[in-house]
């Protein structure tokens, strides 16, 4: 049975008294808590946040971490640092870290193997841009993202990832990808894990959709087979509308 996941990519967004009270608004609504919640602060609430959600289901992560153990890598987290405060999860390879920092499926492989290591869930993001798409080479992309940053992994190491499909081009935008569209590529993505992995390992992995999941369409992308859930931008910084999105597996 797959996790059904509501992760919240909060961004560059919120100040300190204004990140507290989100936390603290979706910790007090009612939410179906056999979805796991997950909270993705900006790193320098990470810590306080972990503190805030004790007693609770909800999962902490942080968007970012460093591909190197420690060392002089000034502005850099590594995954020991980001575990020793009570961290669970990390974002990897999101869309704007592959445009605006130029994070290579090779870089990402390796920030992958640091998590494992320290016992850290990667969630693993791939996403082709418009272009892409319209030249109907997606799958392709999709391929390589998943095969380089993913594949070198046991079957073991992979079950201790999550993957998150988010079509760059529906991304911030307000288009979101169709049900049809959103069930295509997730499908398709994991028949790349039956076929390196098998089909029992596969039928493990969360594969979660992250292009402008509100909660007006929430329901008809999850309803999905092979969709578990959500990476949701924008909407996790409005309490209710994040805590909608979690109560639409229902």
């Amino acid at each position: 049975m797959r996790r059904q996941i509501v992760a919240g990519n909060w961004k560059m967004n919120k100040t300190h008294d204004e990140a507290i009270e989100l936390i603290e608004n979706i910790l007090n609504a009612t939410y179906d808590d056999s979805v796991q919640l997950i909270a993705i602060p900006p790193s320098v609430y990470a810590s306080e946040i972990v503190g805030k959600v004790v007693g609770s289901k909800m999962g902490v992560g942080v968007q970012n971490s460093s591909q190197h153990a420690a060392g002089a890598y000034t502005g850099e987290l590594s995954s020991a640092m980001v575990k020793s405060i009570g961290v669970e999860y990390v974002l990897v390879g999101h869309s704007e870290r592959r445009e605006y920092f130029n994070e290579q499926n090779s870089v990402l492989a390796k920030k992958i193997d640091q998590l494992l290591a320290n016992d850290l869930t990667p969630i693993y993001c791939c996403g082709e841009v418009l272009e892409e798409r319209e030249a109907e080479n997606h799958f392709n992309i999709i391929k390589n993202q998943i095969e380089e940053g993913l594949f070198h992994l046991t079957e073991d190491q992979l079950q201790n990832c999550i993957v998150a499909y988010e079509p760059v081009w529906a991304i911030g935008t307000g288009v979101t990808a169709s049900s049809d569209q959103a069930q295509e590529m997730h499908h398709f993505i994991r028949s790349l894990l039956i076929e390196k992995y098998g089909l029992d390992v596969a039928n493990t992995i969360s594969i979660l959709y992250g292009g402008s999941c509100k909660p007006s369409n929430a329901k008809e992308l999850f309803a999905n087979p092979d969709v578990d859930g959500g990476l949701i931008g924008g909407a996790s910084l409005n309490a209710s509308d994040f805590v909608a999105i979690a109560n639409s597996f229902s």
